[in-house]
């Protein structure tokens, strides 16, 4: 599951909610891991304070997340309104961008290919722990998500 970092609500809620659901997705043989822009000490600090139990990776440089079609460059005109509140992406990221992922959640089998995914440009809107079980066990289309926009 790709997220923007351990300062954004909306992926703080979704990791919380991924943690909670960690025993019903290893039980259906898979295994997690969350993958943000952050640099590796953002992202063990954001496991630790979240007590996760999976793996959070940081993806230095959105080079993973641009190989899935993820990376944004976060507008200009937002860039003041996330300093006004402390959000200091370069600093967070540890280069001179604005990128992020969008967020998103794949399941990619043992043999690297997606089954499923769930990408959607509106940073609020996650794939539901619910959601993920069932596309785990096979119940779901490929996509359920309207893509990127």
């Amino acid at each position: 599951s790709f997220y923007r970092g351990g300062w954004c609500p909306y992926c703080n809620m979704e990791l919380h909610a991924l943690q909670q659901s960690l025993p019903e997705i290893r039980a259906s043989g898979a295994e997690l891991v969350a993958i943000s822009p952050e640099l590796p000490d953002k992202t063990l600090d954001t496991q630790a304070r979240h007590a996760l139990e999976f793996d959070v990776l940081s993806d230095r440089g959105n080079r993973v997340s641009e190989a899935f079609g993820l990376a944004f460059e976060l507008p200009e005109q937002l860039r003041p309104i996330y300093r006004s509140l402390g959000i200091d992406i370069p600093a967070y990221n540890g280069d001179t961008s604005f990128t992020l992922p969008v967020p998103a959640t794949y399941v990619v089998d043992s043999d690297g290919i997606i089954r499923f995914h769930f990408v959607n440009a509106d940073y609020t809107r996650r794939l539901e722990p619910d959601e993920l079980l069932r596309a785990l066990r096979g119940q779901w289309p490929m996509h359920a998500s309207p893509g990127l926009t």
